[in-house]
């Protein structure tokens, strides 16, 4: 048998007794597999049972009274099953879990060198909008591997960790906090074996830009089992996550990164400015705790 047969074989067919069955079953309409109907038209009934099921008793994920005392800042409240007009309760909606405090709770000192002048070469600071750095984006970082994000909360983390193709995904034995941890440690060992024994951030911004672009391409080996590219990637994406997220997580400070890109932030709507394309919006800059200049009533 072909693979793409082995494949063929595996996969559900709509004309099939039990997947009939089933749908028949939901909808509350006689069997899919009568001999009249061509095999195109099964097909084409079954996939209006599924708008059907879609548009008319939906599951959504905002919980009613018991869903309430729910809250895990993550995953919402648990499913119920709702028919028309989906209400409203507040307080239902977990509240954003933001960051506080002040100084650093997961890097170390010798960490916060590397991450500062790293995050500063991705995103730096000049005359058009504030670097990384000046975003509080290293702050962002901390907050975010100190907490759930950093334990890999929703990876898969199991065996085995052969080396993946891009489309797969994360692969790695090493949670996000591990990952920071023991890619730093590499970084500056490899720096300082390359580099006549200086750290990373003593660099100039040549040779630190020269470093970034190897690890991204993957042309500098890390001792460790740490995959440069992996974290590479990583580092840029949680970068650009705390340089455009609401303040309220610890980065973009002031909101600086949003005023920047003209974007007016956390307003209640914007349905009347869906047809104004191109138009800038005359609002003041506002994030998820609102906005200097508002007071609590």
């Amino acid at each position: 048998m072909s693979s793409q047969n082995k494949f063929d074989a595996q996969r559900p067919d709509p004309q099939s007794e039990p997947f009939c069955e089933e749908i028949a079953d939901i909808d509350g309409r006689e069997r899919l597999d009568q001999p009249q109907l061509e095999p195109i038209a099964q097909r084409v009934k079954v996939n209006l049972v599924r708008r059907r099921l879609l548009l008319g008793g939906a599951v959504v994920g905002v919980g009613g009274v018991a869903a309430a005392v729910i809250h895990d800042g993550e995953l919402g409240s648990p499913p119920q099953t709702f028919r028309g007009a989906v209400p409203w309760q507040e307080g239902t909606a977990d509240a954003p879990p933001g960051a506080s405090g002040s100084g650093y709770v997961f890097f170390t000192a010798e960490e916060v060198a590397f991450i500062e002048a790293a995050v500063g070469r991705l995103i730096p600071n000049d005359s058009v909008g504030p670097g990384a750095v000046e975003a509080n984006v290293p702050f962002f970082l901390d907050r975010q591997l100190a907490g759930k994000f950093g334990q890999g909360d929703h990876y898969y983390l199991g065996g085995p960790w052969p080396k993946g193709t891009p489309e797969q995904g994360y692969q790695t034995r090493f949670n996000p906090a591990q990952l920071y941890r023991a890619a730093i440690a590499a970084i500056d060992k490899y720096v300082g074996a390359n580099f006549n024994g200086v750290s990373f951030r003593k660099l100039t911004t040549e040779d630190q830009d020269k470093v970034l672009k190897g690890l991204e391409s993957g042309a500098i080996k890390l001792d460790d089992s740490v995959d440069s590219k992996t974290f590479f990637a990583m580092l840029l994406q949680n970068t650009k996550e705390g340089y455009f997220s609401d303040p309220i997580y610890g980065g973009n400070k002031d909101m600086g990164a949003w005023k920047m890109i003209g974007f007016p932030g956390a307003h209640y709507d914007y349905k009347e400015w869906v047809s104004h394309h191109g138009e800038r919006v005359p609002y003041p800059t506002v994030g998820f705790k609102g906005r200097p200049g508002w007071k609590e009533t």
